[in-house]
């Protein structure tokens, strides 16, 4: 589980707004007095290295304490925003850049095809189902009536396949704990099953609808389910109209209580994956035989496909006796193999689709074909093969973008994939592989006019002169004098890429008259497993080192100036945030560290912070404590320097990062401006109340991006509301 995105690793207004000049009285005023917090005398001695934790009781969650000064913290927050010029307008534009039909991509289970569609401005998208894909829909569940104030998240979705039932999982504040409940199909009405403490995992049924397969931690106790660590996952088999303490024992690694257990059966229900973690970073494969998948041995043994973690696996399916894996093992670009199903073991594997100079991003079975995406510059790329290998067809594409899959049943003639850039919302697109056509699903409509806008990818030298791409949008017409207003974002980070996505706040930003940046750094997936592994422990300034060299780059090249140049990330891309603002502070004026892992000495103590030791090494370990003592956020905040204006943002519920976190980070920030002569530049921690890491309703999401964005403008002398 990544700070991000866990599955990654196991298998983002009303009428016209006119511009006007606006006097910003966030610049000219003092900051804002900050609550009272107090420091205590703690200092930990880690292998030799003094590292002072003054506010170490802001990590019990729990304490009346911390949720007062959290509180008191967000309501001079609040207070503060409420005061900047535009922060309505923006709000209200971003209402409306929202307010279109968004759906997903349809999949086909028990006679039925499923996919979820957000009207626009619902909190929460719905659930919908059809026989056919022409035919007429109906809603299926809707969680804005389960939670009409969207404080309760719909988490999971799996219908059965033999269309009687289906499983759904509610989370609280969208926290990555759910309970899964059971829905009987025709009638709409509940089971009695309920499962608890479901945590990074699906439901996968049986092929006879009789139950599913999932994975579960033990119960943590009362009051501290945010912050205990997790150990002991289990795999188990749910049969209906049982209680969970009946639930069967699937598989499990007592020896080994931090490894994440987890899997599914494939497509045909004959075969049950079985998969172990030790991190977030390479895996191993278990495979048991149900046999007849109408009356599956749910005990079948299970017998290993590959042991030892050394690479990434990913099981695609079986196709005629043959299994197919996408692995990064021996090909850092990854590649597709097959093996015989009786003799899965690495010793019979051959390539179906060898690795290449791009990197593959994912690959399935889908259509009687092999679909695999690549990336190109981190720019999308589709091609088609027979499931020898050796057929290949690229899928035309309407330019630049992000394609995040190719979705379908290899069983079934539908073939699907999804589509977007900067300045066009995601699509989802129809395939046909016979004639090579695509069509939409549901064409998206516009709530922008795309034309006023360009989109470039430019390519600058890191520090170390690695050529690092980055996508720049835009007005047309944009003036390189230095001045503009422009908002960074990255991530960098535990395999995941970030290409030229879609996001209605996107537009808003550059409505303002705003330049969005996005460079691809190190630690992603976008030249594969070399890519990533050059940012992984020792070699994690490299990201911090890419992120910096980007925003030289647009100071060298007139876009912007020190004075007009803002940062966002959240999750690793919150500590990417915290860790150049504390580097470089004279580079940027205004910084916006979301949900960010900030006390690089502690994570690995709290929820699933040990899991990204993998990617990140933990202070337990001589070595790896003094490079993360070298650059966490927390640690590196230093007395005597003005640092960005920065806005911190958390979520009561997020047991991904926990609020610690920002508390300790805001709390030091604070107190070390506050002694900073004539700095102004207010340090403000947001909280959101029942949220989650990356869970908001609608409503709540604008509402966000909205303080988000009049924080920045105002600290970076925009005087613009968006102008559509």
């Amino acid at each position: 589980m990544s700070p991000y995105m866990f599955s990654r690793a196991i298998a983002r207004f009303t009428l016209p707004l006119v511009a006007m000049p606006v006097l910003l009285a966030a610049q000219t005023a003092g900051p804002p007095q900050y609550p009272a917090a107090r420091t205590v005398d703690q200092v930990d001695d880690c292998h030799g290295l003094r590292v002072a934790d003054p506010f170490r009781w802001m990590e019990d969650l729990d304490s009346p304490e911390v949720k007062a000064w959290a509180a008191a913290e967000n309501r001079v927050t609040m207070e503060y925003l409420s005061r900047l010029p535009n922060r309505d307008a923006i709000k209200a534009r971003l209402t409306t850049l929202y307010n279109y039909p968004r759906v997903t991509v349809p999949y086909w289970e028990g006679g039925h095809w499923f996919y979820r569609r957000n009207s626009g401005l619902q909190r929460q998208a719905v659930w919908y189902t059809r026989v056919t894909l022409d035919g007429p829909e109906r809603v299926l569940l809707d969680p804005n009536v389960l939670s009409p104030d969207g404080s309760v998240a719909l988490s999971q979705f799996s219908p059965s396949p033999d269309g009687t039932h289906y499983v759904y999982g509610l989370s609280e504040g969208g926290s990555d704990w759910e309970t899964f409940y059971v829905r009987d199909f025709a009638t709409g009405r509940n089971t009695a099953d309920t499962v608890r403490w479901v945590k990074f995992s699906g439901a996968s049924w049986t092929k006879d609808g009789r139950g599913f397969f999932y994975s579960r931690f033990p119960e943590p106790p009362k009051g501290k389910e945010i912050q205990t660590a997790l150990v002991n996952q289990t795999m188990y088999y749910h049969r209906l109209g049982t209680p969970q303490g009946a639930d069967v024992t699937i598989y499990a690694r007592p020896e080994h209580p931090a490894w994440l257990v987890g899997g599914g059966v494939d497509e045909t229900g004959r075969y049950l994956f079985v998969q172990t973690a030790k991190g977030t970073d390479k895996n191993e494969v278990y495979l048991a035989d149900l046999g007849d998948p109408r009356k599956p041995n749910i005990q079948a043994p299970i017998v290993p496909v590959v042991t030892g973690h050394d690479a990434n696996y990913f099981p695609l399916g079986v196709v005629k006796g043959q299994l197919y894996l996408q692995t990064d093992r021996d090909a850092p670009n990854r590649k597709i193999v097959a093996t015989p199903i009786a003799t899965p073991d690495p010793a019979h594997w051959h390539d179906v689709v060898p690795m290449g100079k791009t990197a593959i991003q994912n690959s399935a079975l889908v259509a009687g074909r092999l679909a695999v995406v690549t990336l190109e510059d981190v720019a999308g790329v589709i091609r088609t093969y027979s499931v020898d290998g050796r057929d290949a067809r690229d899928v035309a594409l309407p330019g630049l973008g992000t394609v995040n899959g190719v979705f379908g049943r290899f069983g079934r003639p539908e073939m699907f994939y999804d589509y977007q850039s900067m300045l066009v919302p995601l699509e989802v697109v129809r395939y046909d592989p016979a004639s090579g056509v695509s069509q939409p699903f549901e064409a998206p409509h516009l709530t922008f006019d795309p034309s006023q806008f360009e989109m470039d990818r430019v390519f600058y030298n890191s520090k170390d002169g690695t050529r690092v791409p980055m996508f720049i949008a835009h007005r047309s017409g944009m003036v390189r004098d230095g001045s503009n207003p422009t908002m960074m974002y990255a991530y960098g980070g535990f395999d995941i890429p970030i290409g030229p996505d879609f996001s209605p706040a996107l537009i808003a930003w550059l409505e303002m008259g705003g330049v969005y940046a996005q460079p691809s750094i190190r630690g992603g997936s976008e030249y594969g497993e070399a890519w990533h592994h050059a940012a992984m422990f020792e070699k994690k300034q490299n990201v911090f080192d890419d992120f910096i060299a980007a925003g030289e780059y647009l100071i060298r090249e007139k876009i912007t100036s020190p004075e007009k140049l803002a940062i966002n990330g959240g999750s690793n891309g919150g500590l990417l945030v915290g860790a150049v603002m504390t580097q470089r502070p004279e580079l940027f004026a205004v910084a916006l560290p979301q949900v960010g892992v900030m006390d690089m000495m502690r994570y690995h103590k709290f929820s699933g912070g040990g899991l990204w030791a993998a990617e990140y090494g933990n202070s337990d370990d001589s070595v790896a404590a003094r490079y993360l003592r070298a650059y966490s956020p927390l640690q590196n905040i230093k007395p005597g320097i003005c640092y960005p204006a920065t806005l911190v943002t958390t979520s009561d519920h997020d047991d991904r990062v926990v609020p610690s976190h920002s508390f300790k980070f805001a709390a030091t920030l604070q107190t070390a401006q506050s002694a900073v002569a004539n700095c102004t530049r207010p340090v403000l921690l947001r909280v959101e109340i029942a949220g989650s890491h990356g869970y908001r309703p609608t409503d709540r999401q604008i509402a966000e991006r909205a303080d988000l964005w009049a924080f920045a403008a105002a600290g970076l002398g925009m005087g613009a509301a968006p102008v559509p």
